[in-house]
């Protein structure tokens, strides 16, 4: 491990008394990386609506991007040529890129919120052709061109980007198909992460960790399965990926719990695109390190904000309630963008103007930073439970643990 990795390691600070809920530090060579914390995406190597400043002055310590998206447009090489993904984006801290994985899914199946509602829009042309032992076989979406993702060709666009973490190949079987299904996907995903290591193995030159992926989709044996094979393998962290359920509680009780148990505790562990303020304090709970989702800035484009105590997490100042409101958006929130009144904000959405969009994007990956941080410190008190309860709108005030 420590021949694979000499530029990367992984410290526990400190252990919850009453659950799995850990602080520590991820080292990479572009920083350190507070945990638990939340991973914000750029997946065609841009943070929408925000510039890289912008976010870490609002407080993000990693970023992500996308293998799948980047080797269309621009291109790996392109991107090699002018420096690596940093330089090239102009972000210098940690970054983590996916393995495309999860587009594949998307290719073949629509998005996640198609799956879970069992949604099949025929209309939408797939551009999955096929998936075989070698890899995804698809239609590039920017000229039509067919193209092929192997493991192999995941770690050398993955290299030639100069992400600080990176992950696998790993095929996402969609939530409805069956355990038969789910078991030989999962055991294609191993072989491909196999392939994958040897891959990294041989153009590895100490500036990246990869990540194995644990899979399985809701059956605790396949899960079990595929978390005693991730351990076995000389990976830096591990992600628990794949199809993870539809209520909160199958999520967490179930599927991640599985995992958790049964993974090592010396290693980092990432919880692949999920990302709600509820998720955080669940997943946190079980052990989670790192998190990653879309929601963020995606909601704040459609109008949403993020506001600690809303029962519902979040607000949507589309609504005619919010036209003559004077309150900031969050006055409890040390940040710029939260301070512009709810009004301002409703007329700016009705407007269109896209100021809303930058406002909202940075105002949401503000909030999202404050929860982390606001997680760690209470994990260091052991307050965790009283925190839990003031983002949720439950009481306005931390008791502090005795």
């Amino acid at each position: 491990m420590t021949n694979l990795y000499p530029n990367h390691s992984f410290e526990i600070l400190k252990k919850a008394p009453d659950s799995r809920a850990r602080l520590g530090k991820i080292h990479t060579p572009h920083g350190v990386i507070e945990t638990p914390n939340y991973i914000f995406c750029g997946t065609k190597g841009a943070i929408r609506c925000a510039t890289p400043r912008e976010v870490k002055e609002a407080g993000a310590q990693i970023i992500l991007s996308n293998t799948y998206h980047m080797m269309l447009q621009p291109g790996a090489d392109l991107v090699a040529e002018m420096g690596g993904l940093h330089k090239f984006i102009g972000w210098d801290g940690p970054m983590l890129t996916d393995s495309g994985g999860f587009q594949i899914f998307a290719m073949g199946e629509g998005t996640v919120a198609d799956e879970i509602k069992g949604r099949r829009n025929e209309a939408k042309p797939k551009m999955l052709e096929k998936i075989t032992e070698e890899g995804a076989i698809f239609r590039s979406y920017t000229d039509g061109t067919k193209q092929m993702l192997s493991p192999e060709r995941a770690m050398d666009v993955q290299h030639k980007l100069g992400a600080d973490l990176i992950m696998p190949l790993d095929e996402c079987p969609p939530y409805h198909l069956d355990r038969e299904y789910s078991a030989k996907s999962m055991e294609m995903s191993h072989r491909w992460e196999l392939r994958s290591l040897e891959k990294f193995k041989e153009l590895n030159n100490g500036t990246q960790g990869l990540y194995g992926i644990v899979q399985g989709g809701v059956y605790e044996d396949l899960r079990l399965q595929s978390a005693e094979f991730v351990s076995s393998h000389p990976f830096f962290g591990t992600a628990i990926g794949g199809s993870l359920g539809v209520t909160i509680d199958q999520i967490y009780d179930e599927v991640v719990s599985w995992c958790m148990h049964n993974v090592p505790e010396e290693r980092p562990v990432h919880l692949l695109g999920i990302g709600m303020i509820r998720d955080i304090f669940a997943g946190v709970r079980y052990g989670i390190d790192t998190f990653d989702c879309v929601i963020p800035t995606r909601i704040a484009r459609h109008g949403w904000a993020l506001v600690k105590g809303e029962p519902r997490e979040r607000i949507n100042l589309r609504n005619a309630q919010f036209k003559n409101d004077p309150t900031p958006l969050d006055e409890t929130q040390d940040c710029y963008y939260s301070q512009f009144s709810r009004g301002y904000l409703n007329h700016l959405i009705r407007a269109n103007e896209a100021l809303a969009m930058h406002i909202l994007s940075l105002h949401n990956i503000a909030t999202m930073t404050r929860l982390m941080r606001e997680v760690r410190e209470a994990i260091a008190d052991n307050s965790l439970d009283a925190l839990e309860m003031v983002w949720r709108g439950e009481v306005t005030k931390i008791k502090m643990a005795a």
